[in-house]
């Protein structure tokens, strides 16, 4: 089977066509006010409208407050929600007790403790392997720094069940991540940009293109 790609923080109704007619699976819209790729709910909500029922929509959120939560769930209508900071199992279960939803869990790695920490996410959510920032990254963001990790890293963890592949991926190494990791779904926000929070319609499609391709 192809390998299904997530696009993730799409801000604008243009680029969500430019995923959507380039045969995205996913798209993720992000509420985390920090990055350049923050979306409001009244602009999530437009951007869901249209892309609903030709692509799952991801609310992308970052230890998120139980009354931003349920705002997002009553305008926006996402169909996963993703986990993006430091939330524990118990957090993440509440979530989805509280949605109703599919969740995913974002793993940020660096050394091999950080892969089998997901261990004790995977009953309560799908696992996102993320790049962890370097302690010397100026305003490092939570995802999206365009950094990749040692993929080698998920061997043994990510054999261990189906996970996403996230962190650093572009048009060139995509198809070579997946090789790497058998990673089943591939996310991509920083590597389809011509600048922070801008993404760029022809990267879009070369990226979905390329992870398709794959295997």
């Amino acid at each position: 089977m192809p390998v299904e790609v997530k696009i993730c923080g799409l801000s604008t109704l243009a680029t969500v066509d430019a995923a959507l007619e380039a045969g995205a699976d996913l798209i993720g819209l992000n509420f985390y006010p920090k990055s350049p790729r923050y979306v409001t709910i009244e602009t999530a909500a437009e951007l869901a409208r249209r892309a609903r029922g030709r692509a799952k929509i991801v609310a992308v959120m970052v230890d998120a407050p139980d009354p931003l939560i349920v705002e997002i769930a009553a305008k926006v209508h996402p169909d996963i929600y993703q986990c993006h900071g430091s939330e524990s199992p118990e957090r993440v279960e509440a979530i989805a007790h509280m949605t109703g939803k599919p969740l995913i869990k974002a793993i940020k790695v660096k050394d091999k403790g950080d892969v089998a920490s997901a261990e004790a996410y995977r009953s309560k959510a799908a696992v996102m392997f993320d790049s962890k920032a370097p302690e010397t990254l100026i305003d490092a963001l939570p995802g999206g720094n365009g950094l990749s990790f040692d993929w080698a890293l998920l061997g043994e963890g990510g054999s261990a069940g189906q996970f996403i592949l996230s962190g650093g991926l572009n048009p060139e190494n995509v198809a070579g991540a997946i090789a790497a990791t058998g990673a089943t779904i591939v996310d991509v926000s920083s590597g389809v940009e011509r600048a922070p929070g801008v993404k760029d319609p022809l990267l879009i499609r070369n990226f979905i293109e390329a992870a398709k391709a794959a295997r």
